[in-house]
């Protein structure tokens, strides 16, 4: 199957850079400010890489002969049969303004000019282009999140990577997972550290699992937590998130926060989510009894 092409651009500040960054997260292969001289041989490379099925472009004002190049690259596209989709960006003069003040970046050609005047000369520049694109997206009012799902459901590729959840068990004494979007603490349940021959275990021994288990307030904690990551992972897909990272710390990470973070992943995967599931902390010196 033939890579897809994407060719990114519109007016300076309109959220071009938001939208590499979304194809990206779709799998596609992405550069910027990428000068149009350049483009067929990026598009070369592409087509013989079998592992890229999608490749976005950015480009903007800055490519010096950019107008003319781009149309030549577009018209030479067009004569060898590649299939391209040009996405065109834009917002109301005000937004703009807004956007760069604070952002405190110059526009690319405001040498000598206003502000206002520079996005003003952009827009009247790049109208042409305009009336090529394919899809016209206004970011007046729309959010980073919403840019990205208007892009997800016009240009998701079938290779694109499923949502995951990863699961870390650890211990906060180790310190806290820097990664982590979700923390549990369970170090408030029974302590099987205490317990002799359970000390030299780990929560993937089953005499560990059922100890930590075998307390009311462990099943109801368990319970209360599956039905909290099942309200919230819908909401991390809706905002685009490709990952979500839950850890669930114990003191030492051996014990406790073992067993919860494969209750979760047994639960997680049995509603049909892509799990995977590291167990930091866990000594390799540790007695796992499997």
């Amino acid at each position: 199957m033939a890579p897809r092409f994407i060719i990114v651009t519109g007016l300076s500040g309109a959220g071009r850079s938001e939208a590499i960054r979304a194809f990206e997260d779709l799998g596609y292969f992405c550069v910027d400010n990428l000068p149009p001289s350049l483009t067929p041989k990026f598009v070369e490379l592409v087509q013989r890489s079998p592992d890229i099925h999608g490749a976005a472009m950015g480009m903007d004002i800055r490519g010096g002969r950019f107008f003319s190049e781009l149309g030549l690259l577009l018209d030479e596209f067009k004569a060898a049969g590649i299939q391209y989709h040009m996405v065109f960006l834009e917002a109301e003069e005000e937004t703009l303004i807004h956007r760069y003040k604070l952002s405190r970046r110059r526009h690319p050609l405001e040498n000598g000019l206003r502000l206002v005047e520079a996005l003003r000369q952009e827009r009247s520049a790049l109208e042409e282009l305009r009336g090529r694109a394919d899809m016209v997206i206004d970011t007046t009012d729309l959010s980073p999140v919403a840019l990205r799902q208007r892009l997800g459901e016009a240009f998701r590729l079938v290779e694109t990577a499923p949502f995951q959840v990863r699961l870390v068990s650890f211990g906060f004494k180790h310190g806290l997972p820097k990664d982590a979007d979700l923390v549990f603490d369970v170090r408030f349940l029974p302590n099987p550290h205490y317990i002799t021959r359970l000390r030299p275990l780990t929560g993937h021994h089953p005499d560990v699992e059922a100890y930590v288990m075998g307390f009311p307030v462990s099943r109801e904690t368990l319970v209360r937590l599956e039905s909290l990551v099942d309200f919230l992972i819908p909401h991390f897909k809706a905002e685009g998130k490709p990952t979500v990272t839950i850890a669930v710390g114990c003191t030492g990470g051996q014990h406790r926060s073992v067993v919860f973070a494969n209750r979760l992943a047994d639960h997680l995967k049995g509603c049909g989510e892509t799990v995977w599931i590291e167990h930091r902390d866990v000594s390799p010196r540790a007695t796992e009894g499997l």
